[in-house]
Protein backbone atom coordinates (compact mmCIF):
# COMPACT_ATOMS: atom_id res chain seq x y z
CA UNK A 1 0.00 0.00 0.00
CA UNK A 2 1.38 3.41 -0.89
CA UNK A 3 2.14 6.11 1.67
CA UNK A 4 -0.53 8.31 0.09
CA UNK A 5 -3.22 5.65 0.57
CA UNK A 6 -2.08 5.06 4.14
CA UNK A 7 -2.27 8.78 4.91
CA UNK A 8 -5.71 9.18 3.26
CA UNK A 9 -7.50 6.61 5.45
CA UNK A 10 -7.27 8.42 8.81
CA UNK A 11 -8.65 11.65 7.31
CA UNK A 12 -11.70 9.79 6.01
CA UNK A 13 -12.37 8.15 9.38
CA UNK A 14 -11.78 11.34 11.37
CA UNK A 15 -14.32 13.41 9.41
CA UNK A 16 -17.37 12.32 11.47
CA UNK A 17 -15.44 13.00 14.67
CA UNK A 18 -14.61 16.51 13.44
CA UNK A 19 -18.28 17.18 12.64
CA UNK A 20 -19.56 15.83 15.91
CA UNK A 21 -16.89 17.72 17.87
CA UNK A 22 -17.95 20.95 16.16
CA UNK A 23 -21.59 20.27 17.02
CA UNK A 24 -20.72 19.47 20.63
CA UNK A 25 -18.66 22.66 20.86
CA UNK A 26 -21.48 24.76 19.42
CA UNK A 27 -24.49 23.19 21.18
CA UNK A 28 -22.98 21.56 24.27
CA UNK A 29 -25.36 19.18 26.03
CA UNK A 30 -28.31 20.57 24.04
CA UNK A 31 -27.34 18.16 21.23
CA UNK A 32 -27.34 14.39 21.76
CA UNK A 33 -25.11 12.56 19.28
CA UNK A 34 -25.49 8.86 18.54
CA UNK A 35 -24.63 6.38 15.83
CA UNK A 36 -27.21 4.17 14.16
CA UNK A 37 -26.34 1.73 11.38
CA UNK A 38 -23.28 3.79 10.45
CA UNK A 39 -25.11 7.12 10.34
CA UNK A 40 -24.46 9.88 12.83
CA UNK A 41 -27.71 11.10 14.38
CA UNK A 42 -28.03 14.42 16.18
CA UNK A 43 -31.03 15.05 18.44
CA UNK A 44 -32.01 18.52 19.58
CA UNK A 45 -35.05 20.17 21.15
CA UNK A 46 -37.50 21.90 18.79
CA UNK A 47 -36.18 25.28 19.95
CA UNK A 48 -32.74 24.37 18.51
CA UNK A 49 -34.03 22.84 15.26
CA UNK A 50 -33.37 25.81 12.97
CA UNK A 51 -30.07 26.58 14.71
CA UNK A 52 -28.90 23.00 14.08
CA UNK A 53 -29.89 23.08 10.41
CA UNK A 54 -28.17 26.44 9.93
CA UNK A 55 -25.01 25.31 11.75
CA UNK A 56 -24.52 22.09 9.76
CA UNK A 57 -25.14 23.94 6.49
CA UNK A 58 -22.94 26.99 7.09
CA UNK A 59 -20.21 25.78 9.44
CA UNK A 60 -19.92 22.11 8.43
CA UNK A 61 -20.75 22.30 4.70
CA UNK A 62 -23.77 19.96 4.77
CA UNK A 63 -25.23 21.91 1.88
CA UNK A 64 -27.28 19.16 0.23
CA UNK A 65 -30.74 18.66 1.70
CA UNK A 66 -31.84 15.10 0.94
CA UNK A 67 -35.17 14.56 2.70
CA UNK A 68 -37.34 15.32 5.72
CA UNK A 69 -40.15 13.27 7.22
CA UNK A 70 -41.85 12.36 10.48
CA UNK A 71 -41.90 9.12 12.45
CA UNK A 72 -44.98 8.45 14.55
CA UNK A 73 -43.77 7.62 18.05
CA UNK A 74 -46.95 7.07 20.08
CA UNK A 75 -48.29 7.82 22.56
CA UNK A 76 -46.73 11.25 22.96
CA UNK A 77 -44.55 12.49 20.08
CA UNK A 78 -43.66 12.67 16.42
CA UNK A 79 -39.97 12.54 15.55
CA UNK A 80 -39.06 14.94 12.74
CA UNK A 81 -36.03 13.66 10.87
CA UNK A 82 -33.96 15.43 8.20
CA UNK A 83 -31.15 13.89 6.17
CA UNK A 84 -28.38 16.20 4.95
CA UNK A 85 -25.18 15.53 3.02
CA UNK A 86 -21.75 17.10 2.75
CA UNK A 87 -20.71 16.63 -0.91
CA UNK A 88 -17.08 17.59 -0.27
CA UNK A 89 -16.46 15.15 2.56
CA UNK A 90 -18.95 12.54 1.32
CA UNK A 91 -20.62 12.45 4.76
CA UNK A 92 -24.25 12.44 5.82
CA UNK A 93 -26.08 13.34 9.01
CA UNK A 94 -29.50 12.50 10.38
CA UNK A 95 -30.92 15.47 12.28
CA UNK A 96 -33.84 14.81 14.59
CA UNK A 97 -36.21 16.56 16.96
CA UNK A 98 -39.50 15.61 18.63
CA UNK A 99 -42.81 17.49 18.71
CA UNK A 100 -45.80 16.59 20.90
CA UNK A 101 -48.68 14.73 19.24
CA UNK A 102 -51.26 17.01 20.85
CA UNK A 103 -49.59 20.18 19.45
CA UNK A 104 -47.31 19.18 16.57
CA UNK A 105 -45.72 22.51 15.60
CA UNK A 106 -42.19 23.15 14.33
CA UNK A 107 -40.67 26.19 12.57
CA UNK A 108 -40.24 25.73 8.84
CA UNK A 109 -36.77 25.03 7.45
CA UNK A 110 -37.56 26.44 3.99
CA UNK A 111 -35.44 29.57 4.54
CA UNK A 112 -32.43 27.37 5.36
CA UNK A 113 -32.92 24.57 2.81
CA UNK A 114 -35.30 25.37 -0.04
CA UNK A 115 -35.65 21.64 -0.65
CA UNK A 116 -37.52 21.31 2.65
CA UNK A 117 -40.60 22.93 1.05
CA UNK A 118 -42.06 19.81 -0.58
CA UNK A 119 -41.06 17.51 2.29
CA UNK A 120 -42.68 19.71 4.93
CA UNK A 121 -45.89 19.82 2.89
CA UNK A 122 -45.91 16.04 2.62
CA UNK A 123 -45.21 15.64 6.35
CA UNK A 124 -48.00 18.11 7.15
CA UNK A 125 -50.42 16.16 4.98
CA UNK A 126 -49.43 12.63 6.03
CA UNK A 127 -48.79 13.21 9.76
CA UNK A 128 -50.49 16.52 10.61
CA UNK A 129 -47.27 18.26 11.72
CA UNK A 130 -47.62 22.03 11.23
CA UNK A 131 -44.53 23.88 10.02
CA UNK A 132 -44.97 27.42 11.25
CA UNK A 133 -43.95 30.07 8.72
CA UNK A 134 -44.08 27.72 5.71
CA UNK A 135 -44.88 29.78 2.58
CA UNK A 136 -47.52 27.39 1.21
CA UNK A 137 -48.51 24.69 3.71
CA UNK A 138 -51.32 23.09 1.69
CA UNK A 139 -52.10 19.44 0.79
CA UNK A 140 -49.82 17.96 -1.80
CA UNK A 141 -50.63 14.33 -2.62
CA UNK A 142 -54.05 13.28 -1.35
CA UNK A 143 -57.34 13.91 -3.18
CA UNK A 144 -59.46 16.95 -2.28
CA UNK A 145 -61.64 16.34 0.74
CA UNK A 146 -59.47 13.56 2.20
CA UNK A 147 -59.83 13.48 5.97
CA UNK A 148 -57.14 12.43 8.39
CA UNK A 149 -53.41 11.78 8.22
CA UNK A 150 -52.77 8.34 6.72
CA UNK A 151 -49.24 7.75 8.04
CA UNK A 152 -50.21 8.16 11.68
CA UNK A 153 -50.35 4.84 13.50
CA UNK A 154 -53.85 5.57 14.77
CA UNK A 155 -55.24 6.13 11.24
CA UNK A 156 -57.88 3.50 10.45
CA UNK A 157 -56.94 1.41 7.45
CA UNK A 158 -60.43 0.68 6.26
CA UNK A 159 -59.91 -0.45 2.67
CA UNK A 160 -60.55 -4.13 3.43
CA UNK A 161 -63.66 -3.27 5.40
CA UNK A 162 -65.15 -1.00 2.74
CA UNK A 163 -64.29 -3.28 -0.18
CA UNK A 164 -64.09 -7.09 -0.13
CA UNK A 165 -60.67 -8.64 -0.57
CA UNK A 166 -60.30 -9.56 -4.27
CA UNK A 167 -58.27 -12.72 -3.61
CA UNK A 168 -59.38 -16.32 -3.27
CA UNK A 169 -62.43 -17.02 -1.15
CA UNK A 170 -62.10 -18.15 2.42
CA UNK A 171 -62.96 -21.80 3.21
CA UNK A 172 -66.72 -22.26 3.28
CA UNK A 173 -67.49 -19.16 1.16
CA UNK A 174 -67.79 -21.16 -2.04
CA UNK A 175 -70.98 -22.84 -0.82
CA UNK A 176 -69.35 -26.19 -0.16
CA UNK A 177 -66.40 -27.54 1.74
CA UNK A 178 -65.23 -26.62 5.21
CA UNK A 179 -67.25 -24.22 7.34
CA UNK A 180 -66.33 -20.56 7.20
CA UNK A 181 -63.81 -19.18 9.67
CA UNK A 182 -64.82 -16.36 11.96
CA UNK A 183 -64.39 -13.11 10.02
CA UNK A 184 -62.00 -10.63 11.56
CA UNK A 185 -61.38 -6.99 10.83
CA UNK A 186 -58.01 -5.70 9.62
CA UNK A 187 -55.64 -4.34 12.28
CA UNK A 188 -56.56 -0.88 13.49
CA UNK A 189 -60.25 -1.09 12.57
CA UNK A 190 -62.62 -0.82 15.56
CA UNK A 191 -65.06 -3.72 16.03
CA UNK A 192 -68.12 -1.47 15.60
CA UNK A 193 -66.89 0.12 12.35
CA UNK A 194 -67.94 -0.85 8.85
CA UNK A 195 -70.81 -2.75 7.32
CA UNK A 196 -72.79 -5.06 9.64
CA UNK A 197 -71.54 -8.22 7.90
CA UNK A 198 -67.84 -7.21 8.09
Amino acid sequence: MSAEATNAAPATHSAPTTHTAAITTHFGDRAQISDSFGDTTIDVAPTDWLALLTHVRDALNFTFFDWLTAVDAPPHTFAIVAHVYNPTAGRRLLLRTHVPRNNPHLPTAVDIYRGANWHERETFEMFGVIFDGHPNLVPLLLPDGFEGHPLRKDFILAARVAKPWPGAKEPGESGHGAPSRRKTLPPGVPADWGPPDA
